[in-house]
């Protein structure tokens, strides 16, 4: 079931949210400073194209830095990417088949509002 929802969820919208998330990750790369935001975002493209079977888990070694990244995060970036992924989420659930993928995009918010400090799993 994991493998059909995702297949449908990288026709629908996984493709095309992965590819924001990694241009964004390049012309973060691109500045040397936002290096950490780049990688992060490398890694919520990763999980925008395969979502299901997936979750994420607070990283044990994330310390005072990864908490200042996510509050410049927040600031800049998380909320407007938050508020696309809710109006999404809320577009997708109108119709019935779009309910597993509108609840996979709320299950995205979290780590597009504090991406750094998190890591991406699998579910057993």
């Amino acid at each position: 079931m994991r493998t059909l929802l995702n297949i449908i969820w990288l026709v629908l919208c996984g493709f095309w949210m992965a590819l924001g998330y990694l241009f964004a990750g390049v012309i973060c790369c691109i500045l040397i400073v936002t290096i950490p935001f780049g990688l992060a975002s490398f890694r919520i493209a990763h999980y925008a194209l395969w979502p299901f079977g997936r979750t994420v888990v607070d990283r044990r070694d994330a310390g005072a830095a990864s908490c200042v990244g996510n509050v410049v995060w927040f600031v800049v970036a998380g909320w407007w990417l938050a508020i696309g992924h809710v109006f999404t989420g809320i577009a997708l659930c109108v119709t019935i088949v779009g309910i597993p993928l509108g609840i996979a995009n709320f299950k995205m918010i979290p780590v597009s509002l504090v991406p750094l400090g998190k890591e991406i799993v699998e579910i057993a």
